[in-house]
């Protein structure tokens, strides 16, 4: 059973945050992963001191491989769906570490989101595991949210609306006269602000049914910021 434990490293005026994975294996090696983290693989038993002494050792190299990652377009690398990918929710960054475990499971904690498979070589389970996390958690979020949003509109005799979370390549919601909204998951990923824009954006939509005039005094009133909140959301870089 391996063992993992987080660490860090003054360098120059950086510091180097790094994960060690204790294994059984005979030597130690660093890797750099394309979300710049830093995993180092060591032998069971190994010493805190070596392994500081070998990051040290390979510090101008580590920052090198971080700095290449950097200039690449998120785009550009393809999600494996492998330990050292970086993931977003609610805003904040997190590193999957993928474990051989009987049961499937996930979890998240500190920063990062933890899955167990039988076999860590099946990314196509870890992918289907993570997607519905996220479903999950988007259904109970957006729910949460909608609760605290709702009471700026309910005074306008707007009905309490049907939430519905579906997958969507352009938009981060939609809404009908019905009174359904609907929610694209990966906005989970986006700041709470962010979320709580899209949900007021949408339940503006139930009382002014088009982008009229109307409709943007009515979201002045009830959102005052909402075009910083937009240019954030805009700006957001999903994971």
């Amino acid at each position: 059973m391996s063992m993992t434990i987080n660490s860090s490293l003054p360098f120059g005026n950086t510091i180097i945050e790094y994960c060690i994975d204790f294994a059984q294996r005979k030597t130690a090696s660093i890797e750099v992963h394309p979300d710049q983290g830093v995993m180092v693989k060591a032998p069971e038993g190994s010493q805190l001191e070596a392994i500081e002494d070998l990051v040290h050792k390979r510090a101008s190299w580590i920052l090198k491989q971080q700095q290449k990652f950097a200039s690449y377009a998120p785009q550009d690398i393809p999600r494996q769906y492998v330990s050292g990918e970086s993931y977003r929710y609610l805003g904040r960054q997190y590193r999957l570490k993928v474990l051989e475990r009987d049961e499937p499971s996930i979890r998240l904690e500190r920063s990062y989101i933890y899955i167990t498979v039988p076999d860590k070589r099946n990314t196509k389970q870890v992918q289907q595991i993570l997607e519905q996390w996220y479903r999950d958690a988007a259904k109970a979020i957006f729910q949460e949210r909608l609760s605290v949003c709702y009471p700026r509109i309910e005074r306008l005799g707007v009905l309490y609306p049907t939430l519905s979370v579906r997958a969507m390549k352009t938009r981060w919601g939609s809404c009908g006269q019905s009174g359904l909204i609907i929610l694209n998951p990966r906005l989970v990923q986006t700041p709470l602000d962010c979320i709580d824009y899209v949900l007021l954006h949408e339940l503006c939509h139930l009382k002014e049914h088009n982008h009229s005039k109307n409709y943007y005094h009515l979201l002045d009133q009830i959102l005052p910021n909402w075009r910083e909140r937009r240019e954030k959301l805009n700006k957001f870089e999903l994971g």
